[in-house]
C-alpha cells in the first residue's frame, strides 16, 4: 500500500498549484465581489490546458486519468476559490460522472463533449422543498411516454441554477412509493416550460448560484432519460462520487486556511515573540494538520478503492464527513489564532471560514452522513420515518 504520488502526479499537482496561485486570485476576487458565476471563458481556459473532465474517457474530450488525479486538480483550484473551481466539480465529480456511468451511448455522446470543451456546465438537481435528506419524498413528476417524457414540479437548492446549461434531474417516474419510482432525466435550459425562481444568496458559497426551479409540462425526448423508474441505486451510487468532491472541496478550504494561518503565527509577534513560540498556539497548529492528514488519506482510500467504478456509500460517507468537520473546525480555529485580523473581511480567512459550513450542508449534511456510516456497518437501511 503506497500513500506516496506518482512523479506524474506530483508534477501535475504543481503545473496546476502554478497555474492556479497566477491566474486566479484576480478571478476569485472578483466572483467574491459580485457574487456572480464564473462565465465561459474560465471554462474555456480550463479546458485548453485539461482540467475538465480529468477522469472522463478520451473519446468524449476528457483526459482519460484516474478520479485520484481529477482530485489533486480540483484540490489545486479549490484552495483558491470554491466558485472558480465549481466548473471543475461538476465536470469530474458531479452529474458528468453519472451520465459517463449509466447515461446511452446518444446521452454521453450529446453531452460530454461539450462538458469537456467548457461549452455547458451540467448540474444535478435532486432536492425539494419537501424532500431533501428525506430524498426519496420528492414529488416532481416525469411521465414517460412512447417518444418524449413530460416534467412537472419544483426544485430547490440546486448549485448553479440559472447559470448552468443543464440539469440531471431526479423525478418520480411511476406510481410506486419510496426510492422504487425514482429516476432520472437531463434536461436542458430553454426548453418550453423550464424556469427559474428568485437567485438564492448563501452566507458563503459567493459565485456558485442557487435558485428553485421550476417544471411546468417541460417535454423532451425519451433518451434524455439517464435513469429509468428503479434506478434509484444506481443514481445514488453515482451520488458517492460527487460526495468525494465535496470532500476534496472542503479539504482545500481547510488546506488553505491552514496553509494561511501557519505563515501567519510565524510573523505575527506578541509579548515579545512569535506566535509560534507559545505550546498553547503549537498545539492548535499540531491538531488542525492531523486532521488535514486524515481527510486526505480518507479521501484518497475513497476514490482510489473506486478506480475501477463507484466509491462505496460507507468509505465516501466517512472521508465527506469527517473532511466536512475538518473545514468547519480548522477555519475556525485559524481566525481565532488570527483574531481581528481574521475575522476581517480584508484578509481571506472570513471567506474560508463561511464556505467551510456550507459543504457540510451541500451533498448530504453531516448527520445524514454519519446515519450512511452506521448503516454500513450493520448491512442495513435504517427508516428515519415517525411511526
Amino acid at each position: 500500500m503506497d500513500f506516496t504520488l506518482s512523479e506524474q502526479q506530483v508534477a501535475l499537482q504543481q503545473s496546476v498549484r502554478k497555474f492556479a496561485q497566477q491566474e486566479l486570485p484576480a478571478i476569485a476576487k472578483q466572483i467574491e465581489e459580485s457574487d456572480e458565476p464564473p462565465g465561459i471563458e474560465l471554462r474555456k481556459r480550463y479546458a485548453e490546458l485539461g482540467y475538465l473532465g480529468v477522469n472522463l474517457d478520451e473519446k468524449y474530450g476528457g483526459a482519460g486519468m484516474s478520479h485520484l488525479d481529477a482530485v489533486i486538480v480540483l484540490e489545486e483550484i479549490a484552495k483558491i476559490s470554491i466558485a472558480v473551481a465549481f466548473p471543475i466539480f461538476e465536470s469530474c465529480f458531479g452529474p458528468s460522472l453519472a451520465i459517463a456511468h449509466f447515461g446511452s451511448d446518444r446521452l454521453r455522446e450529446k453531452f460530454l463533449p461539450r462538458v469537456c470543451s467548457g461549452e455547458i456546465v451540467v448540474a444535478v438537481s435532486m432536492s425539494e422543498p419537501n424532500a431533501g435528506s428525506a430524498l426519496t419524498d420528492l414529488t416532481t413528476n416525469a411521465q414517460v411516454g412512447t417518444d418524449q417524457v413530460t416534467i412537472n414540479g419544483n426544485k430547490r437548492w440546486c448549485s448553479g441554477a440559472g447559470h448552468s446549461e443543464a440539469y440531471v434531474v431526479y423525478c418520480r417516474m411511476d406510481d410506486s412509493a419510496g426510492a422504487k419510482a425514482i429516476g432520472a432525466v437531463v434536461i436542458e435550459k430553454g426548453s418550453n416550460g423550464f424556469s427559474f425562481g428568485k437567485r438564492d444568496h448563501h452566507m458563503g458559497f459567493r459565485g456558485v448560484a442557487s435558485a428553485d426551479m421550476y417544471f411546468d409540462n417541460v417535454a423532451v425526448p425519451t433518451e434524455n432519460i439517464l435513469v429509468p423508474a428503479g434506478g434509484f441505486g444506481k443514481l445514488m451510487d453515482a451520488f458517492d462520487l460527487e460526495r468525494c468532491g465535496n470532500t476534496t472541496m472542503s479539504l482545500a478550504v481547510a488546506q488553505s486556511a491552514f496553509d494561511y494561518v501557519l505563515e501567519y503565527v510565524q510573523h505575527r509577534e506578541q509579548f515579545g515573540k512569535s506566535l509560534i513560540e507559545f505550546q498553547a498556539v503549537q498545539l492548535q497548529i499540531a491538531e488542525m494538520k492531523m486532521r488535514l492528514e486524515a481527510s486526505r488519506l480518507l479521501l484518497y482510500r475513497a476514490v482510489v478503492n473506486a478506480e475501477k467504478g463507484l466509491p462505496s456509500i460507507a468509505e465516501s460517507s466517512v472521508a465527506k464527513c469527517f473532511a466536512n468537520e475538518t473545514a468547519r473546525e480548522v477555519t475556525g480555529k485559524a481566525m481565532q489564532l488570527m483574531g481581528g485580523y481574521g475575522y476581517s473581511k480584508e484578509y481571506p480567512l472570513e471567506q474560508k471560514l463561511r464556505d467551510a459550513w456550507g459543504w457540510g450542508i451541500a451533498g448530504g449534511a453531516i448527520d445524514i452522513q454519519k446515519a450512511n456510516i452506521a448503516a454500513a456497518l450493520v448491512g442495513k437501511r435504517f427508516n428515519q420515518r415517525a411511526k
